[in-house]
């Protein structure tokens, strides 16, 4: 009978990939790649060119797009995601009292209970409290 240390463990082996990162490419390099393919003129140049940069013809469409709209503004790296706003400091004020009222709120529970123990306390041990409504005399 054999036990667990005795058999062989398999070793799995796991491959880790990096994470893929999108591709970003200069506007220097878009319009040198744009020069280079606008001196294509026999069949298959352009293609080879292509594959040679690891390009797709979209891209080519995409920066031609681009190109003349705006030689060099349109050929630059746009930002992705969300565009970052100006915080609004009546905004960051607003948040900070909102905070300070659920402090203040979260306390004044606290004491709520902490009287309500004192009660039942009192009660059990039959002392009367008087009755002030919340003012003192």
């Amino acid at each position: 009978m054999e036990t667990m240390a005795q058999v062989p463990q398999e070793e799995h082996a796991v491959e880790v990939t990096e994470k893929a990162k999108r591709r970003q490419y200069s506007a220097a390099y878009k319009l040198k790649i744009l020069h280079e393919a606008d001196a294509c003129t026999k069949p298959g140049e352009l293609g080879a060119m292509l594959r040679r940069e690891g390009l797709y013809s979209s891209h080519l469409a995409a920066w031609r797009k681009a190109r003349a709209k705006g030689e060099r503004k349109g050929l630059e790296a746009k930002h992705r995601g969300p565009k970052a706003t100006a915080a609004d400091p009546s905004a960051q004020k607003l948040v900070e009292q909102e905070r300070e009222m659920a402090r203040w709120k979260a306390r004044a529970e606290r004491a709520e209970a902490l009287v309500e123990i004192q009660k039942k306390v009192a009660s059990l041990l039959g002392i009367d409290l008087p009755e002030s409504g919340g003012k003192r005399s």
